[in-house]
């Protein structure tokens, strides 16, 4: 599903800043794997390579067979909607949309039937525990409810891959054991493959893989 090769990510400086010196790892379908190392190790550089919102310096990323950085900016665009969905630390909700409309706004970007993008959008939200707040506004919802939300957004286009940067860092640990048992029903039940970065060791009893990042570099693969 996801194929990584000798991924680098130089920044320039009048001292170039190496955040990536050359990861490679494969991830396959329907697989739940977590990044984690400490503050620094190129944990969040990493996934957004992966995710297509930074260009790596040298390297290929193949995600569903398809080189992504041979891709025109427009293609790319199209791809992230199409194979990719993103779960974001700070949920980046819309506070004048309610829950249905900020699941279905990734879905009206590819353009289609209005009322067949709302009918899925409500689907998502049931798959998420949220059919009882499709009406709510993001400040009506927990922490909690709103990250499920986020994730049902992400859901929504049925993307290959789901994409979350420190998805429960700004929760309690009962939510964040919600979140966490959430992708493992996604994974189980609708074979989603989903990669998170995660700074919490007890995410890893979660997961079926954790790679460890140390200063740019992997330093090891845990298998479950």
């Amino acid at each position: 599903m996801v194929k990584i090769e000798n991924i680098k990510k130089t920044y320039p400086a009048k001292v170039p800043i190496e955040a990536l010196k050359g990861i490679s790892f494969d991830v396959k379908d329907g697989e739940f794997v977590a990044i984690m190392g400490r503050s620094g190790s190129g944990k969040s550089t990493l996934l957004h390579q992966i995710g297509l919102i930074d260009e790596p310096t040298n390297g290929k990323i193949f995600i569903d067979n398809v080189d992504t950085l041979n891709l025109t900016e427009s293609e790319k665009t199209r791809f992230r909607l199409e194979f990719l969905g993103y779960i974001f630390q700070e949920y980046a909700l819309i506070s004048e949309l309610n829950a249905l409309e900020n699941v279905y706004l990734s879905a009206q970007a590819l353009g289609g039937d209005h009322n067949s993008y709302k009918k899925r959008a409500a689907e998502v939200l049931k798959i998420v525990e949220l059919g009882h707040r499709l009406d709510h506004y993001p400040s009506e919802l927990s922490g909690g409810e709103q990250q499920r939300v986020a994730i049902a957004r992400a859901l929504i286009n049925q993307p290959k891959v789901l994409i979350a940067d420190e998805p429960c860092a700004n929760l309690d640990s009962l939510s964040s054991k919600m979140i966490l048992e959430l992708f493992q029903k996604l994974k189980n039940e609708l074979n989603q493959t989903i990669i998170i970065v995660t700074h919490e060791p007890e995410d890893r009893v979660y997961v079926d893989r954790v790679i460890w990042l140390k200063d740019g570099l992997i330093e090891k693969i845990e298998n479950k």
